[in-house]
């Protein structure tokens, strides 16, 4: 049986430290803060972070060096025969591009996984490759299932403020001005490829309730009607006691174990602190 090892980046939200208890390669992702290059889990922890976002800090994302990534993959292959690369989605982050053509001289060894994945359920992925790798699956095995499953997630977001929306330009002044000024909560969405808004809410307490019927569609329509399939997760970024909204979703999805963690900080640096996020992903099927 082929020896297969799993590598992700730090967007999967997965530490350091978890990444050596499953056994998996953490690969952490650079910021640029004013001008200076930090590493994700390295030398920059969560809260050094929301400490500089907060502080209007000029916070930039960026993806790892080239080198360092085939440097890991060669040092990995001394020690395997094959890799799983799975980094956040192509359409966040030209990382996963430069990954994929990096590859190309590996001969097959490294399967770079496009699976339009972020934050938690990116996480979810790399779970998922390290039970297909101990199943005796071969690295394009697993892509290939991973691939195929790609769409079978979703994320919803409630923004606290417009305030890093409007930094980033995603949208414009007049906009945050006027969503300020009303004191707007949107509801933004990840499916796939890219960070999109979902609806606008006057209030916190009805983007939550925007944002659980979204995932009861979701689950209800194209992620199969059965929530004993689903894997459904409670996200936030820093900001505000999240213990409410952890409970919310638990009584929302009785039939299911919740998982909860913050956002990854690539997510985070666009919206910014106090954000709640819910998560539907469908179980592994091989």
């Amino acid at each position: 049986m082929a020896r297969v090892a799993i590598i992700t980046d730090s967007n999967s939200g997965i530490t350091q430290d978890e990444g050596r208890k499953l056994g998996i390669q953490v690969i952490p992702m650079p910021f640029d803060i004013n001008g200076q290059e930090y590493l994700e889990d390295i030398n920059l922890t969560q809260e050094e972070f929301y400490e500089k976002l907060i502080g209007d800090a000029d916070v930039t994302t960026s993806q790892p060096a080239p080198g360092n990534v085939t440097d890991l993959w060669d040092r990995v292959l001394q020690d395997y025969d094959e890799i799983v690369h799975i980094p956040m989605s192509s359409g966040l982050s030209s990382s996963c591009m430069t990954a994929a053509m990096l590859a190309d001289d590996y001969d097959g060894k490294v399967q770079v996984v496009n699976n339009q994945r972020i934050s938690v359920t990116q996480r979810q992925s790399v779970l998922d490759a390290i039970e297909l790798a101990q199943a005796g699956k071969r690295a394009e095995e697993i892509k290939e299932i991973l691939t195929r499953q790609k769409f079978e997630s979703t994320i919803y977001i409630m923004v606290d403020t417009l305030k890093y929306l409007k930094k980033g330009g995603r949208i414009t002044p007049a906009a945050a001005a006027i969503g300020t000024l009303l004191k707007l909560k949107p509801v933004l969405q990840i499916q796939g490829e890219k960070l999109d808004a979902y609806a606008k809410a006057r209030t916190e307490k009805l983007a939550r309730s925007i944002m659980i019927d979204a995932i009861r569609r979701d689950v209800a329509g194209r992620l199969g009607g059965d929530y004993r399939d689903i894997h459904t997760a409670a996200s936030y970024t820093p900001g505000k006691s999240v213990d409410g909204w952890l409970e919310e979703v638990k009584k929302a999805f009785p039939d299911n174990e919740v998982y909860h963690a913050p956002l990854s900080l690539s997510v985070s640096c666009h919206i910014g602190p106090g954000a709640l996020a819910v998560t539907a992903t469908r179980k592994l099927k091989y």
